[in-house]
């Protein structure tokens, strides 16, 4: 983006220009760097942030076209280079002489092994053999030695000599004239040998004399080669360039020593005979010495020391232009000025005079240029007249500058704006908080040390500031801070300018009175001196300004580190606390890593904004709590002290979630990134206590702390809460009744008994009393004993259904799977996990949190203090055995249809037999879903999406309708008994027909064994006529489930002892019939005639076949008609 003047913006403060969404504003006036730093921060901005190459230009561009041509104040000062950084003496060998040497001063033992790394560097321009270092002993001259070899455009080559023999050379590193860490080993173990470069192996072999070990007593010279011992240079031979580090070991370094020796600096110990020191060395008159600096990255050394450039506003930025040699150093802590004409900068004393650059966001600029427009508001006017002497409106103005300068003057200022606060009827404007705001920080940053004996006027303004800070710190004015937010952090900047008032004035105050409590409605602060000796057991800060809600909030500092802190020789501390009660009304900075949505709550004064914050380590987070602070300060050294402490803060409801969201320990991050504070963080801060109204954690440090709640769900906006509301009382509306009709209906018919009745019939119990009881939940919110007497009945009977359900699962694990018959002696049992277990589990969560049993806006198990886990552990366990249960039985049904299937195949096609298999594994999951409760697994994708969350509710809410149709409407058992009623009144209606039939064959409709139903109706919809004395061969069936088809094996079919009744039949006849169905086929009547009389019944007669002889009767059909009845034959 060109540089460019915008004419429509005011130019009061000098001419701007716009780049890259930032205003940069030439400030002629001179001021030294802390004033022109000042100055801007009192437009809400920073001196100038100059980051790349193209931003530097822009800005010279435009210097120079307003014709400014002395340097100026930027946002930067230069501070000390990181860590790693150290200094080093380095040996300079500048020509090629025979007289330029340094001699090691260290007596040499008699080494099997060595490791010789330095930092080195070549002159580029030299050609030629090079001598790096050689060592020689008496009894020979050549014993060891580095040798280079430099040749044009080619890398540098090396090559070791031991004893007299060299290796090969080898190009190890360019000839670039950079430093470069060399690195060289040797053994006399098979004479292996390597060279590195740069933390990497270049060269390496063996062999190399492997006769006997480096002899001892030699003499070590850098620079040279020895044609003598310790002398005979020859010029052609000699080193030219750079060394310096240069460290021996008596043994070798493996490869990662290296690697961590040539690039963090990190000299290994171990073995290490000789560390680079100046002092061990006789160095040579014309051998330069000076002084270099390296930050061990591979960058080498350079000859003056590193240095870091540090912006005001918190930018990270790798580009500076701050020229530096030995002529002009760079000193730490002076401030950078910008050269208009060259864009070169320069390091400066930050005491000099001189013009500045500030730079706003452009966003920031025009709001105040908007806000300087607008007409004053009631409280200025009021200000205004109130002001005699002193125009207090001036501090005021955001188009100015003016701030106090002492004491007295801040304190009859901050009066007088306090009591306009309190008598102006008329809000505080945006404009207003943006004024005060500057003010207080102007007051917060006055040197109160110069006039410290003033001590009962500090007092007062303390007194002051904290009221006028809690006004405008109000609930009320959460839309005014929600409108200024692009510009400044919200309340945040309050708090930080009563963190560095109190730190300031603490000392102070403190000589009035050992303790100091400055209390209002929305801030609360404690100053109190104490010795550690007296603080064993810790100290424990209770704001004094706690509403009901709030009692629980403290700050405790442990007697841990009291005791720590003793130990370290601290005895007399300040201990300053803070509480903010209000802060949850307001917004928070917007900044890179958080996205702020406000969204409306209730509609009271004091909950009007409720403040969501999507961040990138605390996902989606909401402020809950007030803020509170501590700080420990130690009077004699006036600095703060690092200390752990413990907070505890009660919580504020979360509206608009579909669950309540878990907590996070936070405290608020003052540091610049960019021109935004960092905002909240979690660092060092971990939670230790999770109650239903209650946070505890703890922190590593002292700071301003909080508690936010991160969001892991969706957020259901109104519409789709109600609408989910709305099915939810539908569907319960419905299952509700259909549950008490299915009820009715096995209770008032003649059913036949059984336990799986009886299951049933509890199952349905549990079911429609949990529906009565959620349906009329709303109605006992206001009651806190109603809710939890609601809460407690939702729990048991809720529970009580899901054993049921599992006592549904068990059964027919017995029935199907074990295939065990005899249910009589276990139905105690089941009602002992029908009942007693839902019973249990009530009775001992009510006892262990009877205070905390409920949640806050609803009659519902709490979901914070882990009493949800009453409810959902055992579902969980119930659900998962019933999955097993249904896994197991949908197995057997389709085992069972493959048999029926191949015994078939003769008149059935590949794809029939398949799609039997299908139609009955889904048959029996259709029928056993409502009773196991597994509809209750869509739950766990809820917070997926929000439509797993109109299927959960669908499902489960239309349970008991799904019941009344599978085990009501469409029950066999339930059709055949309404069917036999209505045949049996259709009987007595014609007396006549009574003498052909005898009387016990109308009265009994109760089998004398468990019923098996279906085999009528299925003999019916085939075609089949079932009359008195016809039996159907080869049909063994048992209705288990009502209208689902269940194969009973022979062991389970011999223990049934039937009673047939007096029919005129053969006895063959009736032995047969008496017999296991499967192996009934002897004397069985295939084609027989209808016994005698029932042919010749008379018209409009019909005779009612009891259910003893339509369950087990014998007759003979072909396997064409087994295929159509849809039951299994047996060979």
């Amino acid at each position: 983006m060109a540089a460019s003047l915008d004419p429509q913006l005011p130019t009061a403060d000098g001419p701007c220009f716009l780049y890259r969404d930032y205003y940069y504003i030439y400030v002629p006036e001179e001021l030294h760097w802390a004033a022109a730093e000042k100055l801007c921060r009192q437009r809400f901005g920073f001196l100038a942030t100059i980051a790349t190459v193209e931003e530097n230009q822009k800005t010279t561009s435009f210097m120079k076209s307003i014709g400014v041509k002395e340097t100026l104040w930027i946002g930067a000062k230069v501070k000390e280079a990181g860590p790693g950084t150290f200094g080093s003496h380095i040996l300079t060998f500048s020509t090629k002489t025979d007289t330029k040497y340094a001699k090691l001063l260290v007596q040499f033992p008699q080494m099997h092994s060595v490791t010789i790394c330095a930092q080195v560097q070549f002159d580029s321009s030299y050609v030629g053999v090079s001598t790096v270092f050689s060592y020689s002993i008496p009894s020979f001259i050549n014993e060891f030695q580095l040798r280079a070899n430099i040749v044009h455009d080619q890398q540098i080559q090396l090559a070791l000599l031991v004893h007299g023999v060299h290796t090969p050379y080898s190009q190890v590193v360019e000839n670039d004239g950079r430093w470069h860490h060399v690195c060289l080993s040797w053994t006399s173990h098979g004479g292996s040998w390597a060279i590195a470069a740069d933390g990497s192996v270049t060269a390496s072999g063996d062999h190399l004399y492997i006769s006997e070990d480096i002899g001892a007593g030699g003499v070590f010279i850098i620079g040279q080669e020895q044609d003598t011992f310790g002398g005979s240079f020859k010029k052609d031979e000699s080193f030219i360039g750079n060394i310096t580090q240069l460290h021996i070991w008596d043994r070798l370094l493996n490869a990662s020593e290296i690697q961590a020796l040539a690039g963090d600096c990190l000299v290994v110990p171990l073995g290490l005979y000789f560390q680079w020191n100046l002092s061990a060395f006789e160095i040579e008159s014309t051998v330069h010495v000076r002084r270099g600096f390296s930050q061990c990255k591979g960058d080498g050394f350079q000859t003056t020391e590193p240095f870091d450039v540090v912006w005001v506003d918190g930018t990270t930025s790798s580009f500076h232009n701050v020229s530096s040699d030995v002529n002009h150093p760079v000193n730490k802590g002076e401030c950078v000025a910008f050269n208009p004409l060259s864009g070169a900068w320069t390091s400066e004393e930050c005491s000099k005079q001189k013009q500045a650059l500030c730079r706003y966001g452009k966003e920031v600029y025009e709001q105040m240029q908007v806000f300087t427009s607008l007409p004053p508001s009631a409280f200025f006017l009021r200000i205004k007249e109130k002001s005699t002497g002193v125009s207090i409106a001036d501090y005021l103005l955001l188009n100015k500058s003016d701030y106090p300068q002492n004491v007295m003057t801040a304190n009859y200022i901050t009066d007088v704006l306090l009591e306009a606060a309190d008598e102006s009827h008329a809000r505080l404007t945006s404009a207003d908080l943006l004024a005060l705001t500057r003010f207080l920080r102007n007051v917060a940053e006055l040197d109160f040390e110069t006039e410290a004996n003033n001590s009962k006027t500090i007092l007062s303004l303390a007194t002051n500031y904290i009221k006028l800070a809690s006004k405008i710190m109000d609930a009320k004015c959460s839309l005014e801070w929600l409108i200024i937010s692009e510009m400044i952090p919200g309340p945040y900047v309050i708090i930080q300018s009563i963190d560095i008032l109190t730190e300031k004035l603490s000392g102070i105050l403190l000589s009035i009175k050992p303790s100091i409590v400055l209390s209002t409605d929305n801030i609360d602060v404690q100053i109190k001196a104490s010795q550690l000796s007296g603080l064993e057991s810790g100290l424990v800060y209770k704001p004094t300004c706690l509403s009901a809600r709030d009692r629980v909030d403290e700050v405790h500092v442990p007697g841990s580190e009291m005791s720590r802190l003793f130990t370290l020789g601290y005895n007399d501390l300040i201990f300053i606390h803070a509480y903010y009660r209000s802060v949850e009304h307001h917004l928070a900075p917007q900044n890179l890593d958080s996205v702020l949505v406000a969204g409306r709550t209730d509609g009271s004064e004091n909950s009007r904004y409720n403040l969501i914050y999507y961040d990138s380590n605390l996902q989606a987070s909401q402020l809950q709590t007030a803020v509170i602070s501590s700080t420990v300060r130690d009077p004699v050294r006036g600095r703060n002290i690092p200390t752990a402490v413990q907070y505890s803060l009660s919580h504020r409801a979360v509206v608009g979630f579909s669950k309540f969201a878990t907590p996070a320990c936070v405290f608020w991050n003052f540091s610049l990134q960019d021109g935004h504070y960092a905002g909240w963080s979690s660092q060092g801060c971990q939670v230790i206590q999770f109650e239903s109204e209650i946070t505890v954690c703890f922190c590593s440090h002292t700071t301003n702390f909080a508690v936010l709640m991160q969001y892991t769900e969706i957020q259901w906006g109104v519409e789709t809460e109600t609408i989910l509301n709305k099915l939810t009382f539908i569907g319960s509306g419905a299952s509700l009744c259909a549950l008490v009709v299915t009820l009715i209906l096995f209770t008032v018919l003649d059913i036949p008994k059984s336990d799986r009745t009886s299951i049933h019939k509890n199952l349905f119990v549990a079911l429609i009393a949990a529906q009565v009881v959620l349906l009329s939940s709303d109605s006992a919110t206001d009651s806190k004993t109603a809710c939890t007497a609601v809460t407690a009945l939702l729990h048991l009977f809720f529970m009580a259904a899901f054993a049921w359900m599992m006592v549904e699962g068990l059964l027919l694990w017995s029935k199907v799977v074990t295939v065990n018959l005899s249910e009589e002696r276990r139905m105690k049992y089941y009602y002992l996990i029908g009942w007693g277990i839902p019973v249990l589990i009530v009775t001992i969560t009510l006892a262990a949190a009877h205070d905390k049993y409920i949640a806050d806006r609803y009659c519902w198990l709490n979901v914070h203090n882990g009493v949800i886990w009453a409810f959902v552990g055992p579902v969980i366990f119930i659900i998962m055995v019933n999955m097993f249960v249904l896994t197991r039985v949908v197995l057997i049904t389709m085992s069972t249809a493959k048999r029926r299937a191949i015994m078939l195949a003769v008149n059935s096609s590949p794809m029939e037999q398949a799609y039997d298999q299908i139609r009955a594994a889904v048959k029996a999951v259709l029928v056993l879903l409502p009773i196991l409760g597994l509809t209750w697994l869509c739950g766990v994708l809820v917070p997926l999406s929000v439509v797993m969350a109109y299927v959960f509710v669908i499902l489960n809410s239309l349970q008991g309708l799904f019941i009344f149709l599978i085990y009501g409407v469409y029950n066999t058992e339930v059709r055949s008994t309404i069917k036999r009623l209505q045949e049996r009144r259709k009987a007595l209606n014609f007396s006549n027909c009574a003498t052909s039939r005898p009387s016990s064959s109308l009265t009994s409709s109760r089998p004398a064994s468990s019923p098996v139903t279906g085999s009528e109706s299925l003999a019916k919809d085939d075609g089949l006529q079932v009359a008195d004395g016809v039996n159907l061969q080869g049909i063994c069936k048992m209705s288990f489930y009502d209208n689902s088809v269940i194969y009973e094996n022979t062991a389970a079919a011999n223990e049934r002892q039937l009673s047939t009744p007096s029919l005129p039949r053969a006895p063959d006849e009736l032995s047969c019939c008496s017999q296991s169905p499967v192996t009934c086929t002897k004397g069985c009547k295939t084609d027989g005639p209808l016994p005698s009389g029932q042919e010749n019944m008379e018209d409009g007669c019909s005779l009612h076949v009891p259910l003893e002889l339509e369950d087990h009767s014998c007759y003979s059909l072909n396997v064409t008609t087994l295929k159509r009845v849809g039951s299994l034959y047996l060979d």
